[in-house]
């Protein structure tokens, strides 16, 4: 059974950094498509970033590009966004989803089927 397990959020001030863990079980995460959602009080979760783990090719919210990376390490089985340039908007709860079993990296939510309990991260101005 696929778990994830996130970490490494908080709180910070704008134009700060934060680094986001997600470590995953029970699937094999080389085969995988594992993506990062956000969801803010009253709003819809939204796509962050995701990646293909087999060929690493990723996307981006346009809101994020250039300040966000998002990487693994495949030996741990954990995938990794680096958060860099911190805006209040960035406030939210960050997810860490996966599609164990990935023909094409998706940028919705509905085409993942594994997902962590979440991670806060609070940017305050």
């Amino acid at each position: 059974q696929a778990q994830l397990v996130e970490s490494g959020g908080g709180s910070v001030q704008a134009g700060g950094s934060l680094r986001l863990s997600c470590v995953a079980s029970g699937f094999y995460f080389s085969l995988a498509c594992m993506a990062w959602f956000r969801q803010a009080p009253g709003k819809e979760r939204e796509g962050v970033s995701g990646m293909n783990m087999f060929n690493r090719v990723t996307w981006y919210a346009d809101s994020v590009k250039g300040r966000f990376t998002i990487s693994q390490d495949n030996a741990k089985n954990t995938l990794f966004l680096q958060m860099n340039s911190l805006k209040a908007e960035d406030s939210a709860v960050y997810y860490c989803a996966a599609e164990e079993l990935c023909d094409e990296l998706g940028r919705r939510a509905s085409e993942y089927n594994s997902w962590g309990h979440g991670t806060q991260v609070t940017v305050s101005v």
